[in-house]
């Protein structure tokens, strides 16, 4: 796992600054402590920041082909590198070392753009092809490795791993997009391809992009893939549940391949336990298990990490935390660079801390909610779907608007009671009753918290286009599958591998994440949607299939969620800083906020009345980014 980066003069051969190059790529050096590597030559820059995972003698980067006519810097691992080679020696390439970097130079050469359709893997990369005076960038079909890019005023080309490696080039002028401000403050995070600043873009899930010098103008990524809900598998409930298990041992063999020490996450959840279960099965030797508990009870789950452990005897190690993690707000501002409300990032990043003590690999259970239907929403969408396919818009949307809005908002109230949202997502359509349900701030939450002038900027401009333009591209109206593929549109990558992305390179720790291969993907899109929710039984088939091999209690508990308490820290020992933030001139100068709904946000959390942890959250985490982020932000 690594860091990338680089400079790339479409028009000519300028120079670039090795010292230059050297500083921005150093930016990230907790990505790759192992090693760094630079490649100069007119017109082009290429950096790289080395974790050593495979092949710890001779995989250094960049990388070349035999007559160095094409390099290559890559984040990730290519899992299917040892099948493509003895294919790739057929056709006549000679293999230097034993890095998955290598098969794709030779990939490259051998088919071109159409290399990353072989690739089977979590991978970014930039690709030099000096004879095709080409640069080419991939990035992974399900987006777990990040890349970022954006076109600097004199003309040049600069990519990075991470955000702060193009905000350190002094060419940048960091300028806040006030579109990305609004997805951020609707759903925790600004959506890809935008970026908070004006000018950068991350390139898209399954897209490249190619540059050629001399060619002209600004190119688009391209797609490469898409999953596809077909729903269209006549397997029945028993065999599917036999053929899960199958797939699931392959994809986990794949990514127990490594020539450092190897593990897992073990939260004591069904993805997490599945994974470990699967190790335990392929493993000759004890799986080492991490895991982390809280001091709290509410948010503890480290009770059923250990039944995991001791049925399959793994060498697990567990640390109970304390739950007042919020000393980390600015450290994780910086590492994010952008805001980033998910407040399990705080947990997330002291797993991972905890896990590099013992291993420099872990496989984890991350997108397994969003393939077999875990979330609790999604089933609360079924049941609201069912009853909006009953009543046609013209009678929902004004009666269920007109209850709505008469309904008091009732944090307080047992859940069954907590109705408002339900009723104002019965008077919408069935995208705009999912993007209601994910929203972090309502509209109307939104539009009392910004000011006349930003509302102005925004020109009407609202989050829920992200979800529009993501169920657009769907091709299905199975009401699961739509808003499964809208997850992995939005939220698996702009919030779940985000998140995981950057706490696990903080401490220079390779997350690998079987549940999101994308032939276990594609063929779980195959599946009717009864296989995943039955009965009101979430990822039925996942724990189905692992019925033989996991504890009943492990199964079918209720999903905990890796959570923190928020409402209590703001009115205990955060709230002296809840209030200094939305006093801080920092943020009321940005001009985005109207200061009378700050203050109200906070007087009523804190005097217990209401419960604003959720819009305050988001505000602590926005004036962090401004203050230690990146630095030097401006809006406008």
């Amino acid at each position: 796992m690594c860091g990338i980066s680089g400079l790339f003069d479409p028009q000519g051969l300028r120079p670039f600054d090795p010292a230059l190059m050297r500083r921005i790529n150093d930016v990230q050096s907790h990505r790759g402590p192992d090693a760094d590597g630079l490649h100069l030559e007119p017109g082009l820059a290429l950096g790289h920041r080395r974790l050593s995972v495979i092949d710890l003698s001779t995989g250094d980067q960049p990388l070349f082909n035999e007559d160095r006519s094409v390099a290559i810097v890559f984040n990730g691992e290519i899992y299917n590198f040892r099948q493509l080679v003895p294919e790739l020696q057929a056709l006549g390439y000679r293999f230097r070392t034993r890095s998955d970097t290598e098969v794709i130079v030779h990939a490259w050469r051998a088919w071109g753009a159409a290399c990353v359709q072989h690739l089977r893997g979590m991978f970014a990369f930039a690709l030099w092809d000096r004879h095709q005076q080409t640069l080419f960038l991939a990035r992974d079909r399900l987006g777990v490795k990040p890349l970022h890019y954006a076109w600097l005023s004199d003309g040049s080309f600069i990519f990075g791993s991470e955000l702060k490696v193009i905000t350190a080039h002094p060419a940048f002028e960091r300028r806040i997009d006030p579109l990305a401000v609004e997805e951020y403050f609707s759903l925790g995070y600004v959506a890809d391809p935008r970026c908070i600043y004006q000018g950068v873009h991350k390139l898209p899930s399954a897209h490249t992009l190619t540059l050629r010098r001399g060619g002209g103008g600004r190119p688009q990524p391209v797609p490469y893939w898409d999953v596809r809900f077909t729903q269209d598998n006549p397997v029945s409930h028993a065999d599917a549940q036999v053929e899960l298990r199958e797939r699931l041992r392959e994809s986990v063999e794949l990514r127990m391949i490594a020539d450092v020490p190897l593990g897992a996450f073990l939260s004591g959840g069904v993805d997490s336990s599945a994974v470990v279960a699967t190790m335990a099965g392929l493993s000759a030797q004890p799986v080492q298990t991490c895991a982390i508990g809280f001091d709290d009870p509410a948010f503890n789950e480290s009770a059923f990490a250990q039944q995991v452990a001791e049925r399959y005897r793994t060498d697990h190690h567990l640390e109970v935390v304390g739950s007042d993690q919020f000393g980390l707000i600015d450290r994780l501002a910086w590492l994010y660079d952008e805001p980033f409300a998910d407040s399990s990032a705080l947990p997330t990043y002291r797993v991972c801390e905890m896990a590099r003590r013992h291993v420099t690999v872990a496989l984890s259970g991350d997108g397994g909610d969003e393939s077999f239907g875990g979330y609790r929403r999604y089933r609360m969408h079924l049941g609201e779907q069912a009853l909006r396919g009953r009543l046609p818009m013209a009678l929902r949307r004004p009666l269920f608007g007109a209850l709505g809005q008469l309904y008091p908002k009732a944090d307080w109230a047992p859940r069954p009671l907590r109705a408002k949202t339900t009723l104002q997502a019965l008077a919408m359509d069935t995208v705009q009753a999912y993007h209601h349900s994910m929203t972090h701030l309502r509209s109307a939450q939104r539009d009392a918290l910004y000011s006349d002038h930003f509302k102005r900027e925004l020109g009407g401009y609202s989050s829920i286009e992200v979800f529009r333009n993501a169920a657009g591209h769907a091709g299905t109206d199975d009401p699961l599958a739509l808003i499964q593929y809208i997850d992995y549109k939005t939220w698996l990558v702009g919030d779940i591998n985000t998140k995981v992305d950057r706490a696990s390179m903080a401490h220079s720790l390779e997350v690998r994440e079987p549940l999101m291969d994308h032939e276990l993907v594609e063929w779980l899109a195959t599946l009717p949607s009864h296989h995943k929710i039955d009965g009101g039984e979430g990822k039925a088939l996942l724990k189905r299939a692992m019925e033989p091999l996991l504890p009943n209690d492990v199964l079918y508990r209720p999903k905990m969620g890796f959570s923190v308490p928020l409402a209590s820290w703001l009115r205990g020992p955060l709230a002296a800083r809840a209030r200094d933030v939305v006093t801080s001139p920092r943020l009321l100068d940005t001009g985005l906020f109207q200061p009378d709904e700050l203050r109200k946000l906070l007087d009523q959390h804190q005097a217990g009345t209401s419960d604003h942890a959720t819009p305050l959250w988001m505000l602590v985490m926005f004036e962090a980014f401004l203050r230690v982020g990146v630095g030097g932000a401006t809006h406008g």
